[in-house]
């Protein structure tokens, strides 16, 4: 039952109704009506009431509250219906189908809207740009198909004049990728446009102006038809339709209309057209000779053997020709308009295998009609066949059944030769069908007054007697058109309207075949739509029309009884009353609910699927709720489906679970086994790298023993990645063996210098322009450069090494040095393996002062070219001095210096900080200060001035 609405508002569910009968139905529907609930259930089916105003239900919202719930978890709704119908399709991956029914005027179109526009806001979970195209293309196609395929009628503003089926598929996940549409029937024009194009068209603002919609022109109507032709024209830009496409729709219209307004009349046995210059307007719009467009209207082509002959049209027979071309191309237009929209919408490169199954939701809105006090052949083939019939095949035989049915006789008239009246075509059926118990005439029943001789035959149909008129049975059936008609359009210069007729390529000649009758025609279009719809699950909409005069107010009580008579709303309900609402196979039913009974999960082990499905809601409790039939099991309410779809949704989320627990766990081995694999293959080729690498290696050193170089020419070959480290400890490897083999015969004395130098070079080396390496270095530079006192310098140091205990003299040079007075002065430095002496070359070279050696902690020197060394101590009295007497001039000692020392402290494990910066930041006895170099061009030898915030030495600048 319907949840969540007071009794107020009625019963929500005629199932519910306390007493079955038709006065407490429309009771019941009067009620609701009148509350503002439009909608109503029977079990599943859905009864509207056209409210004749803008409800707000249909909103975001609304559409949240419905979606994904059960039929009856809601109000009565059509979005519950579309959400079933849905469900069903993703649950049982089988097509469904909603059957939209009821009179014109009763709501139809709008119900299909609504549905397409729920189906289309819930699915799309991920925002896919072709989803949302899918989406976009079905809805818009609804108003496009609408512009074309409705018309205003006396009844009805928007009555469907075609039938229509859609059908949208959708993946395997549940979403629209693509859609199909099937028209059944035609008959409308339409009208509207902006000013300009109207001028471009030829065409009247007032609609009264064309014959073929005077009628409709004058009928009030609560459309916007200048908003509706906008909506409809951005439409079809957004569908893909073309700009030439469009205006060529719209040409075809504007034919149409003129077409209606074509006088013919007579001059002796010539028929003419009267107003001629339409002629030449529909040339223009049809983009074709104005001759060839009067030759068509005027004459037809006759093949009679070998000859062909233009035989000229009597006046009935050119305004029947008219008629015929007019809609014949209206027709064709509207075709043209759902092959375009399908071209568009229709699923593409969609396979099964790839994509998983495609299934359908189909949506039908065709059972509309109006019955008129005169109902002619358009009615009558309307009502011979219901989608949704009772136990109406006397009446569908009475009407579609091979030799006696009403078709077959009307195609038989229309075939025979010679002149065929309708009143021939009323005493043929009188004939055939004179003791059928639902047919009757004026000639069967003489006193029945209702009735017309030679005009009317009544059908009692399931509902109440319908009477038909017979006038222009025979024409509307054949509504054949003259060959010329087509050939005119195939060989208009338009390729739009070209390739609307492609049968006109054919001559007189070579057409042989009589066109099928409207009637087959129609007949055949039912046949094809009702085995379309038995392949699916079927869901019901039953529209009602409360009034005739479109008041959101007025409930018309005999007006409602006739249609809830005719839809059989009361025998609906007796059934589901006394009937079960669900029945399904026992494998299928197992095959969806076999997971919630542990004796039929995975499979069961009884003597029949239909013993499992026994055992299975025997233990849900709902054995009183069901009966077992031969091959189907019958389930009374929704209540207990409602129920084991809970209990199943609920198992399948732990089967998910567990499903996902052993795919994870199989992916993780799969994972493991390639990577297991992949590294074993890794292994293998880092092995096989290795080995051409070490080969390589080993192939082109083998031999450098006995190379000039020692193999400093050899190219080392490219390692792989892993071996980068390795070739690195490689090369320093070859490197100390290439230096083991250049220094191995070196004497001591020169293995200290070399060590020096290396010192000095990994100290220096990119920070001093020359550190004096190609030269020997030969540490005791006082000698060499004061030869006339070398005498004095030998007897001071060996007194110095007798005192000290010095072993070797590490460095000794000039130096022009700062005093504690900031004043320069000559000095000469001695710096032994002990201390670190200052001397005057004035006094024989005495020993002005001696600094320990472990008492210096580092040296600074310049980045230039100059001389300047300062010697850091530790008690921040550090000594600045230059070098200087070199012989030759110009000798870089810098770098032996440093190197010297470097090495030195190397030996006895010490640190020595070697800065090479400028300026030089230092302390002169406890004051911080800075020397700076700078260069002066009249400078003859580097010399110390005192400045603001230190000392300046000023070198030579050349």
């Amino acid at each position: 039952m319907a949840e969540h609405e007071s009794l107020e508002y009625g019963k929500a569910d005629f199932v519910l109704l306390d007493n079955v009968s038709l006065e407490e139905f429309m009771a019941n529907l009067k009620l609701r009506f009148e509350k503002g609930r439009i909608y109503s259930y029977i079990g599943e089916v859905v009864v509207s009431v056209n409210p004749y105003r803008a409800m707000n239900i249909y909103g975001r919202d609304t559409i949240e509250q419905y979606k994904g719930r059960e039929l009856y978890e809601r109000p009565p709704h059509l979005f519950a219906i579309a959400d079933a119908a849905y469900k069903a399709m993703k649950r049982r991956n089988k097509d469904t189908c909603i059957v939209i029914s009821g009179e014109s005027g009763a709501g139809k179109t709008e119900a299909s809207k609504y549905i397409m526009q729920y189906i289309a806001a819930i699915t799309n979970p991920s925002q896919r740009a072709e989803v949302e195209r899918v989406k976009n293309m079905l809805l818009k196609s609804n108003c496009v198909l609408e512009a074309f395929g409705n018309a205003k009628t006396n009844r009805n503003d928007n009555s469907s004049r075609f039938g229509k089926y859609m059908d949208i598929n959708f993946d395997f996940k549940g979403d629209p990728i693509g859609g199909h549409i099937s028209n059944y029937l035609l008959e409308k024009l339409v009208k509207g446009a902006p000013d300009a194009q109207l001028r471009a068209l030829h065409i009247q603002r007032d609609p009264t102006a064309y014959t073929y919609i005077k009628v409709g022109g004058q009928i009030k109507s609560s459309i916007n038809d200048s908003a509706d032709f906008k909506a409809v024209t951005d439409a079809m830009k957004v569908i893909g339709f073309t700009a030439e496409e469009i205006q060529t729709v719209y040409k075809i219209l504007a034919t149409i209309l003129h077409l209606g307004n074509l006088k013919f009349g007579s001059d002796g046995d010539v028929t003419l057209i009267e107003n001629s210059k339409l002629v030449s307007v529909l040339g223009d719009l049809l983009s074709t000779k104005d001759e060839n467009v009067e030759k068509a209207l005027l004459y037809r082509t006759v093949a009679t053997g070998r000859d062909v002959i233009d035989k000229q049209h009597t006046h009935q027979e050119a305004s029947y020709g008219r008629d015929a071309l007019a809609k014949a191309i209206y027709e064709r237009l509207f075709c043209w308009i759902v092959g375009r929209i399908n071209d568009i919408i229709e699923v593409k490169n969609y396979d099964a295998r790839v994509h998983g199954k495609n299934t359908v939701i189909g949506v039908l809105d065709i059972y509309g009609f109006e019955i008129f006090q005169n109902n002619s052949f358009v009615v009558f083939v309307y009502s011979w066949k219901q989608i949704d019939y009772f136990n109406n095949q006397i009446i569908v035989d009475l009407v579609e059944q091979q030799h006696k049915g009403i078709f077959a006789v009307l195609d038989e008239a229309c075939m025979n030769v010679g002149k065929v009246t309708d009143e021939m075509f009323l005493q043929a059926l009188n004939g055939k069908l004179a003791k059928h118990a639902h047919y009757t005439s004026r000639k069967l029943s003489p006193t029945d007054k209702n009735l017309e001789f030679d005009r009317d035959f009544r059908i009692r149909h399931y509902a109440g007697d319908v009477v038909y008129s017979v006038v222009g049975f025979i024409d509307k059936n054949k509504d054949t058109l003259f060959q010329d008609f087509k050939r005119l359009l195939y060989n208009s210069s338009n390729p739009v309207l070209k390739a609307m007729w492609p049968e006109g390529k054919l001559s007189i000649t070579e057409v042989t075949k009589r066109p099928l009758t409207a009637a087959t025609l129609f007949k055949n279009s039912m046949i094809s739509l009702v085995e379309n719809l038995a392949s699916k699950e079927p869901y019901y909409v039953r529209c009602i029309k409360p009034n005739d005069v479109k008041s959101p107010l007025l409930f018309e009580h005999e007006r409602c009884k006739h249609q809830v008579e005719y839809l059989g709303l009361l025998e609906n309900v007796r059934v589901r009353r006394a009937g079960f609402a669900n029945r399904q196979t026992y494998p299928r039913f197992l095959q969806r609910y076999k997971m919630i009974s542990e004796f039929t999960w995975p499979n069961h082990d009884l003597s029949s699927d239909k013993e499992a499905v026994k055992r299975l809601l025997q233990g849900c409790g709902f054995e009183h709720d069901v009966a077992y039939g031969k091959t189907k099991v019958f389930i009374r309410t929704p209540r207990t489906i409602f129920s084991l779809e809970e209990q199943r949704a609920e198992m399948v989320k732990r089967i998910v679970l567990f499903l996902q627990k052993v795919w994870r766990g199989t992916l993780a081995r799969m994972r493991y086994r390639r990577m297991r694999a992949a590294l074993i293959i890794i292994r293998a080729y880092r092995r096989y790298k290795v080995k051409s690498y070490i080969r390589e290696v080993n192939r082109r050193f083998k031999n450098v023993r006995g190379m000039k170089d020692h193999g400093k020419h050899v190219k080392w070959p490219t390692p792989p990645k892993v071996l980068r480290k390795f070739e690195e400890a490689l090369r320093n490897i070859y490197n100390r063996w290439w230096a083991w083999t250049l220094i191995k015969d070196l004497s001591p004395e020169d293995m200290v210098q070399i060590r020096a130098k290396v010192a000095a070079l990994e100290s220096l080396k990119g920070q001093r322009a020359d550190l004096g390496l190609q030269r020997a270095w030969e540490g005791n530079y006082l000698k060499k450069d004061s030869p006339g006192t070398a005498s004095s310098f030998t007897l001071v140091s060996s007194d110095l090494q007798r005192k000290d205990k010095f072993m070797r003299v590490l460095f000794s040079c000039n130096v022009r040095k700062i005093n504690r007075f900031n004043k320069a002065e000559d000095r000469a430095l001695l710096i032994t393996d002990r201390h670190l002496y200052k001397m005057d070359p004035v006094k024989q070279y005495k020993p002005m002062k001696s600094i320990p050696l472990y008492n210096v902690t580092g040296v600074s020197i310049s980045p230039g070219k100059d001389q300047l060394v300062v010697f850091h101590t530790k008690d921040n009295r550090d000594l600045i001095v230059c070098l200087q007497g070199m012989v030759p001039a110009g000798d870089s000692r810098i770098g032996e210096l440093v190197g010297t020392l470097l090495s030195h402290f190397k030996s006895e494990k010490r640190k020595l900080q070697v800065n090479i910066v400028s300026p030089i930041h230092c302390s002169m006895n406890g004051r911080k200060c800075t020397v700076v170099v700078e260069t002066k061009i009249n400078q003859s030898q580097p010399d110390f001035t005192k400045s603001r915030s230190g000392y300046i030495l000023s070198v030579p600048g050349n």
